[in-house]
């Protein structure tokens, strides 16, 4: 009977620890969850500001070739290649002249 309840006792042990060490790895498993979830939501905030320091890029080139700034300039100060300026400025209707 003694052995009995040691072996049960042994037995809740062990269910006891491996059950801890479940409910370790499910909270670990959500907090990495969270955090990429974070992770997502920032990328998608910082692809905003991205997409809006381009668009703002896009009327400076605009504004200035219409202030009379060579093209070559535009090219220099931004870093954008020839085609990439005159890709710009044409779609805002603006050919070389």
């Amino acid at each position: 009977m003694m052995i009995a309840v040691l072996v049960h006792n042994l037995a809740g042990e062990i269910i006891w620890r491996v059950a801890n060490r479940l409910a370790d790895a499910v909270r670990a498993f959500h907090m990495a969850q969270a955090t990429a979830a974070a992770s997502a939501q920032r990328a998608a905030q910082d692809r905003e500001k991205v997409t809006e320091a381009r668009d703002r890029l896009a009327d400076a080139i605009v504004e200035a070739a219409r202030d009379g700034m060579r093209q070559i300039d535009i090219v220099r100060v931004t870093g954008y290649t020839r085609e990439r300026v005159r890709q710009i400025l044409r779609a805002h209707g603006i050919t070389p002249g």
